[in-house]
């Protein structure tokens, strides 16, 4: 049995990685992961390790896929075979070389061809250990009769090396030399000759790491007198080794992956207009985000972009208002108000996802830390019971967790976001008028969305959330799964009103018999009426800051070491909506405090500094605190999250200095003056509210493409409209358009065309850039390298 964890990489770099499971050879993690990914990179790999107490972590195996790969896989489960991870398996990066063939005239006027051999550069070697290693070159003749090999100066703590050395080989053998005779290579030469380039990380005391290599044939100048090109370096040669490997195992891997190609904003102010006007078009089953939502193969891919771009611009609430009223049409129960997969539906959990995540933070992160940190029993199924556990114990702990919990939820309103609270307000009215007889429906039709759909999900996946760093423990997961599931019958209206739960287990039905007392009631109620009333609430955490990020990362001293060095050493870091601080461990006391209102820019800081990776600068009143993050994706978010914080502060910096201050000077600008302005501009201001991020251009763009995947589908409905209004009705080939909500044919036939009009408008400048793209990226050049042995 082993102990496995998983990590995901950008070639070689960690980004992420999964807990242990312990003792098992068919671990599952049930993990996810999203991130935006901040740099260019060849492979995305997942290794999976055995955990060593005493020693190194022992890599078992890798899957990596290829950039190019990645859209083949996305969106669908899939097995990967383990593949062997060593030194030669782990090469990335690529390399600029110059070719030229020489004539040159001996004293004694004999001709000798010289091959000169210029290696400019190398671009992204991996990591070693974790540091960016100190590479060096070898660069050899390679015949069946010899083998001349030379090298370059190594160049320290670098994953892109300026080499610029030139290196000279002899070709081929002398041979007398008269005016008339043309200067030939000999073909028998050049077709066996080819040049190798190794690169190594120098070791010091411990043996080289090999990095990969390049051949190139010398017969590539066999036309030109020079070339030069980018090759993607390789792994070496098997050579006789059998390919054959033992089976290490498998990995199932959910991977989606997409890549947003996005145009200067002008060119979507006409998609933009039609999607924004959305709200106010009658009926609203005629709109442009409606329309998207009926012909997209999956509504969820509508979804993520609409609600977003319709937040930024302060109109989801009469969106979502109007399609919920389109939903209660057909509604025609009232116990089963919300509970369906609608377009509504799933607008509100994305808008609550967005908007709701500091609020979740807020109220349940804490109680949710202690359950998952402690390991107290609350399993209170008698088949499930473990030998020794006792059931009454075990109810009395789940009973403190659900109130405990319950407790903070009902006490909770002030801090719900205001446009939650103004569509909750817009549902209560909407049921009411719906089911005029139902005292109830108001209730319900609230609790359906921030009972069942908001806080019972986050209980059961706080992960998900963001709430959690990872996936928890089986037995966590089910005394979890205990508490969402009373807490989401304790937030039904109906399960309270009528005095009877909807379990099916007869144990949770006697457990639940506890909590069916007025004083619930009562909480519930009015929880409810608070979050769905429409007068202005404290913005949320402004009683209690609200928790945004926090982690491990490497800060430089602010002083001086005894040798007079700046060292850097590694602190745990805290952000809250109030201040920035660091501590020598979680829980521990801050050693230094910013205060977010004194943060007056957050900038990356140039690797050439302290020669080290992903670093950035908080810039403050005092001296510039230099951070080193653990990764790329880490470092992005930490400098996104602190951006959007402090984008309003006042006297925030217009001008930084990219480097560091170092020796006297600054090392962007050389300027001698500490305090001397920044030399270059600092980078254009995020949006201002913690809570919503949104690249509108972005989301409009992804709206584009899923109207131009899903244009067939708009035709369709086009001819629908069109046979509604001839014949006034569906009388005519049915199946074309029944799945399609038609109210006003005229209408939605109008938008289409406007829909139609914009997208082949949008068409013309993504094919000229399709165009530009493939043209430009010539084969050989530094964003389309040779890959392996090429001529």
């Amino acid at each position: 049995m082993r102990d496995c964890f998983c990590t995901i990489n950008l070639d070689q770099e960690e980004v992420y990685r999964t807990q242990v499971v312990e003792k098992s050879l068919s671990p599952f993690f049930s993990e996810e992961f999203y991130f935006e990914i901040p740099r260019t990179f060849q492979y995305l790999s997942f290794y999976v390790y055995d955990k060593n107490v005493l020693q190194r972590d022992l890599r078992i195996g890798k899957v990596a896929i290829k950039k190019e790969d990645l859209c083949n896989h996305s969106g669908r489960e899939t097995w990967f075979s383990l593949q062997p991870v060593d030194s030669n398996s782990e090469v990335q990066g690529k390399v600029h070389l110059e070719l030229k063939l020489n004539e040159l005239i001996t004293d004694n006027g004999t001709v000798c061809q010289q091959l000169v051999v210029h290696i400019k550069a190398c671009q992204g070697l991996p990591l070693i250990n974790g540091q960016s290693c100190d590479p060096y070159a070898t660069v050899s003749l390679v015949g069946p009769s010899r083998n001349d090999q030379k090298k370059t100066k190594v160049k320290k703590k670098t994953s892109n090396p300026q080499f610029n050395e030139i290196f000279y080989f002899e070709v081929t053998r002398s041979s007398s030399y008269t005016r008339k005779s043309q200067f030939q290579v000999e073909e028998e030469d050049i077709e066996k000759l080819e040049i190798r380039i190794d690169l190594w990380n120098n070791g010091n005391l411990v043996q080289d790491v090999f990095l990969g290599e390049i051949k190139v044939p010398v017969n590539v100048l066999r036309n030109d007198t020079s070339h030069q090109a980018w090759y993607l370096l390789q792994p070496k040669d098997n050579g006789n080794k059998s390919s054959k490997t033992d089976d290490l195992g498998s990995l199932r891997l959910n991977i989606c992956y997409s890549e947003d190609y996005v145009l200067p904003s002008e060119y979507y102010g006409p998609l933009k207009t039609l999607l924004l006007k959305s709200p106010d078009i009658q009926p609203i089953s005629a709109s442009a985000a409606y329309i998207l939502g009926e012909i997209c193969r999956d509504k969820n891919d509508a979804v993520f972009p609409l609600v977003r771009l319709l937040l930024h611009h302060d109109k989801l609430v009469p969106f979502a208002t109007a399609v919920a009223e389109l939903d209660l049409k057909d509604t025609q129960e009232a116990n089963t108000i919300f509970r369906g997969n609608s377009l509504a539906t799933r607008c509100m959990d994305e808008m609550m996802k967005i908007v709701g995540g500091h609020y979740l933070k807020v109220t349940l992160k804490p109680i949710l830390d202690e359950i998952c940190e402690s390991s107290k029993s609350c399993e209170i199924d008698p088949i499930k019971l473990k030998e020794g556990d006792n059931v009454e114990n075990n109810k009395e702990n789940l009973r403190y967790y659900v109130d405990k919990l319950f407790s903070t939820i009902v006490k909770s309103s002030m801090s719900c976001p205001t446009v939650m609270c103004d569509i909750f307000s817009s549902l209560r009215k909407m049921a009411t008028q719906r089911f005029p007889n139902d005292p109830h429906v108001q209730y319900s039709a609230v609790s359906s969305f921030v009972f069942l759909r908001f806080f019972a999900v986050a209980v059961v996946s706080p992960h998900t959330f963001h709430l959690r760093p990872h996936h928890p423990d089986a037995q966590t997961i089910r005394t979890l799964t205990l508490i969402s599931k009373t807490i989401q019958t304790l937030g039904s209206w109906g399960s309270l009103s009528k005095s009877k739960s909807s379990f099916k287990e007869t144990f949770m039905c006697e457990f639940f018999k506890m909590f069916q007392e007025e004083g619930y009631m009562v909480a519930v109620k009015k929880f409810l009426d608070e979050i769905s009333s429409t007068e202005t609430k404290e913005s949320s955490g402004t009683s209690e800051p609200v928790h945004l990020k926090e982690g491990e990362m490497y800060k430089r001293a602010q002083g001086r070491t005894r040798i007079g060095k700046k060292n850097f050493k590694k602190r745990w870091f805290c952000l809250t909506s109030r201040e920035l601080t660091y501590h020598k461990q979680p829980g521990k006391d801050a050693i230094y405090t910013i205060p977010v209102k004194n943060i007056l820019a957050v900038e990356k800081l140039e690797e050439s500094s302290f020669n080290k990776k992903n670093m950035f600068q908080v810039l403050h009143a005092e001296k510039p605190l230099y951070v080193q993050a653990n990764n790329c994706v880490e470092a992005n978010e930490w400098i996104d999250v602190l951006c959007r914080v402090s984008r309003c502060n006042q006297n925030r910096l217009s001008f930084y200095h990219p480097s560091a201050f170092l020796n006297g000077n600054w090392l962007c600008c050389q300027e001698t003056s500490e305090h001397t302005l920044g030399c270059k501009p600092c980078t254009a201001g995020v949006p201002a509210d913690i809570q919503i991020d949104i690249d509108e251009d972005r989301e409009t763009e992804k709206m584009y493409s899923l109207f131009t995947l899903s244009i067939h589908k708009l035709q369709k409905m086009e001819e629908a409209c069109g046979t509604i209004a001839v014949y006034q009705g569906p009388q005519k080939e049915p199946d074309d358009y029944s799945n399609f909500v038609i109210e006003d044919s005229v209408t939605t036939f109008k938008t289409i065309q406007q829909i139609k009009s914009i997208i082949e408008k949008l068409n013309e400048p993504h094919e000229k850039y399709r165009k530009k793209r493939s043209i430009s990226a010539k084969y050989g050049s530094k964003e389309n390298p040779i890959v392996g042995k090429a001529s």
